[in-house]
């Protein structure tokens, strides 16, 4: 009897042993958690947040799923306890869509009041939604100036939108262009609406396309898209940029690597401020982060937390910010000597202090379309701005009524 006991306990202690790097979740399961991640990222990206996450091993795994048409699945499975993710990794403008269909948890519900303290401003107003914050910021983007050291002497350098006009006028010809950007595409042209102190849409997804600012905002640029191509779209600029023709552009941090491969001994500038208003072009900035599904937090929630807390750690917005060419989300990267000596990085975060984050509102996602023909209307077919303008207001606000 006495070897049976002994027998007994010595399997007991062998099950204990076995059993110690495992953890209970809140369904009350035993054994490693695997939180699961949906995202649209580069491998580079997602191999610095596998490398981080190695600290949880093997009590929490973490799955990253590269996702097609993210938007549209997150739609139909976000209520699923079965087949939604725990997390996605994401630009912030589709918050306010999932904020209202209720599949999201607020992070400060998981990390308390002052969980982005520490974070970019601007980062923190992208991933805020009626007042709640849905996304940790890992990283942001904003479009930059740039500039062909090749062709702009740093005494040509327009500090104003009329110098850049007048360096247009002198240097567009003979197949060179003084200036080139996709003046008809919305998130271009965002950044000179808002110079004149207008928006596309209010915080309340008020359409504002026959504001005053807006039209004045499409008058005067009139005069900039004369000096550029007829055909201005993504791959035309990028490459009469990339060729040497165009001598200055606008265009985001993820057009830099292909610029320097190609020779191109590039510049990067503070944004032109409008003559008229005294307002500098402010672009729009997208904020990269995570987002919890709320119904991932019953059974998984401490999980969660702690690949979160991971992931906050300034070395982390640092390892992203080198293999993303974007600029890091937690403030205490910039006083790093890596971060501060990288100009790419630095140029964002300056243009950080005047851009503004793309709307999060389930609004905005009829404004693109609209906006689009708005400027091809007047930029390309040459409407009269007033019945543009009056005509794109009204397809607008009816998108928007068809929402509801």
């Amino acid at each position: 009897m006495r070897k049976f006991v002994c027998a007994l306990m010595a399997f007991s202690l062998l099950l204990l042993a076995g059993c110690s790097g495992n953890q209970t979740n809140q369904a009350g399961q035993s054994g490693p958690v695997t939180i699961t991640v949906w995202h649209d990222k580069e491998d580079a990206i997602i191999a610095v947040l596998e490398e981080a996450l190695k600290a949880l091993e093997p009590n929490i795994h973490v799955v990253f799923e590269k996702k097609t048409g993210m938007t549209e699945s997150l739609k139909l499975v976000g209520n699923d306890r079965n087949t939604a993710p725990d997390m996605y990794l994401f630009a912030h403008d589709k918050i306010g869509v999932y904020a209202e269909m209720g599949i999201l948890t607020p992070i400060t519900e998981l990390l308390g009041d002052d969980a982005l303290a520490g974070y970019v401003p601007l980062t923190v107003k992208g991933v805020t939604y009626k007042e709640h914050v849905y996304q940790v910021p890992l990283y942001f983007e904003t479009l930059l100036f740039m500039y062909n050291k090749k062709y702009m002497a740093h005494s040509d350098i327009p500090s104003t939108t009329e110098e850049l006009y007048a360096y247009m006028q002198r240097k567009t010809k003979y197949g060179h262009y003084g200036f080139v950007e996709q003046h008809s595409t919305p998130y271009y042209a965002a950044g000179w609406i808002h110079g004149f102190g207008g928006s596309l849409i209010t915080n309340t997804g008020v359409p504002c396309l026959d504001s005053s600012q807006v039209k004045a905002t499409l008058a005067y640029h009139k005069k900039f898209v004369d000096y550029m191509p007829g055909e201005t779209e993504y791959a035309t600029v990028n490459t009469l940029f990339i060729e040497g023709m165009a001598h200055t552009t606008i265009a985001g941090p993820w057009f830099i690597p292909t610029v320097r491969e190609a020779g191109i001994d590039v510049g990067i500038a503070p944004m032109p401020v409008v003559d008229e208003t005294g307002l500098p072009l402010a672009p729009y900035s997208g904020i990269q982060g995570l987002h919890v599904l709320k119904v991932k937090i019953q059974q998984n929630k401490d999980s969660i937390i702690k690949v979160l807390e991971v992931l906050m750690k300034p070395e982390v917005s640092v390892a992203l910010a080198k293999v993303s060419g974007c600029a890091p989300a937690v403030e205490s990267c910039y006083t790093l000597e890596e971060v501060i000596s990288d100009p790419l990085i630095m140029a964002m975060k300056q243009t950080a202090e005047i851009a503004i984050p793309m709307p999060n509102i389930p609004e905005m996602d009829v404004m693109w379309t609209v906006t689009g023909n708005l400027l091809t209307n007047v930029n390309m077919s040459g409407q009269d701005v007033d019945t543009a303008a009056s005509n794109a207001q009204k397809k607008a606000l009816e998108l928007i009524e068809a929402m509801k």
